[in-house]
């Protein structure tokens, strides 16, 4: 742990103190019920909470769920707090309040090896991505913020192990660190070492497989992987995918189109169009795509866009073309779903695609998206 320069909560005295823990619970949300589906991020955060308790510490943990470019899961914590306390065996009490007058409340009354789950981050105007992108805040200017004015004189300690989250400049992930003694989680660790390997040294040939719902956080992470070199192949896929057609110069639709201009996601055609030119080859865009025709998947090649329906899933001649290409990657990493796989009709792409990476004889990561506890792990060839 010390290699990486970062400190280690087991390296803290965390006994009688009150921590500030940053978890990444944030989940996959049924769309229909508004239930969790899959429990791993929940899981993930065990050991780090359970070193706490066994230590004697008070906890109050900050979390967010959903965010503005996926407001259908922007949902309260309750459930998340319901199914820690489950799977810790003891109360996990949840109040439906961020940083307010009754959140202080209860952190001030918290007991040795008591925990607390605040309300969603993502409530509040500084903690979205809209606002991060639009007021450049440096760690040392978000004193002033609301969570942390009214937190930080409550707590002794600060515990980030949220490492799916900690490409994000807002104040629970930056700011707490320039005012309390600071630490990271267990899973924070392991999530690092994970990606360090996949970045640092990949066993060749190396493939990122890049989708999800924030395509901001592909194209990041699509941008140094390309011109540092790690990256052989990208198979892009979900909305980068659609993004990277649209570049090549190909019309999916007016319905589509608008859907993409809402959200103010047209913006990443352009640098879409420099990485096909500077990168020719080694970026792979879908073939087929599929969506909702009357209750039942369809599917649509290329050539005959463009259609008016909203594409939600890559379809299986591109499935087949992927999982060929992830066949004989000996690095694999992973980052985001294939589509909307909360849906039945559209959960294919994604299960297609992590089977092949789960078969493939490469050490292979999965990170970042909802389907993750972050970076994990799937094989260690």
């Amino acid at each position: 742990m010390s290699q990486m320069k970062i400190l280690s909560m087991r390296e803290m005295n965390v006994n009688g103190k009150v921590v500030l823990l940053r978890l990444d619970i944030n989940s996959p949300i049924d769309p229909v019920t508004k239930r969790i589906v899959n429990r791993n991020r929940l899981n993930e955060s065990l050991p780090t909470l359970n070193f706490l308790i066994e230590n004697n510490a008070k906890i109050a943990i900050i979390a967010h769920q959903g965010d503005t470019l996926d407001y259908q899961n922007l949902i309260p914590l309750n459930e998340h707090a319901s199914i820690l306390s489950e799977l810790l065996g003891k109360e996990v009490e949840y109040i439906d309040d961020v940083c307010g007058p009754a959140a202080q409340y209860l952190v001030k009354r918290l007991k040795k090896s008591k925990i607390a789950l605040l309300g969603n981050l993502r409530y509040l105007s500084e903690e979205i991505s809209t606002f991060e992108n639009a007021v450049k805040l440096e760690p040392s200017d978000m004193m002033g913020t609301f969570l942390v004015r009214s937190l930080s004189p409550l707590v002794d300690i600060y515990i980030n192990d949220a490492f799916a989250a900690a490409h994000r400049n807002a104040p629970s992930m930056v700011a707490f660190q320039e005012i309390k003694p600071s630490a990271a989680g267990d899973l924070l660790f392991r999530e690092v070492e994970a990606l360090t390997k996949v970045m640092k040294s990949p066993v060749r040939p190396s493939v990122f497989v890049l989708g999800g719902a924030k395509i901001s956080d592909a194209f990041g992470m699509m941008k140094q992987v390309l011109e540092n070199g790690t990256a052989d192949k990208i198979l892009t896929c979900g909305i980068t995918g659609e993004i990277f057609i649209m570049a090549s110069g190909k019309y999916i639709g007016a319905k589509k189109e608008k859907f993409l201009k809402d959200r103010n996601l047209l913006e990443f055609i352009e640098p879409a169009k420099e990485y096909l030119k500077d990168y020719p080859g080694r970026i792979e865009m879908p073939a087929d795509l599929a969506f909702d025709s009357g209750g039942q998947r369809k599917e649509i090649d290329l050539q005959n866009l463009p259609v008016e329906e909203l594409f939600m899933d890559i379809g299986t001649k591109t499935i087949s073309r992927y999982s060929d290409i992830i066949a004989g990657a000996n690095t694999i990493f992973t980052n985001g779903p294939a589509g909307a796989y909360e849906n039945a009709l559209f959960e294919k792409g994604t299960k297609d695609v992590l089977q092949a990476i789960a078969g493939s004889k490469g050490y292979s990561v999965i990170g970042g998206g909802r389907y993750s506890g972050g970076c994990r792990e799937t094989d260690r060839h």
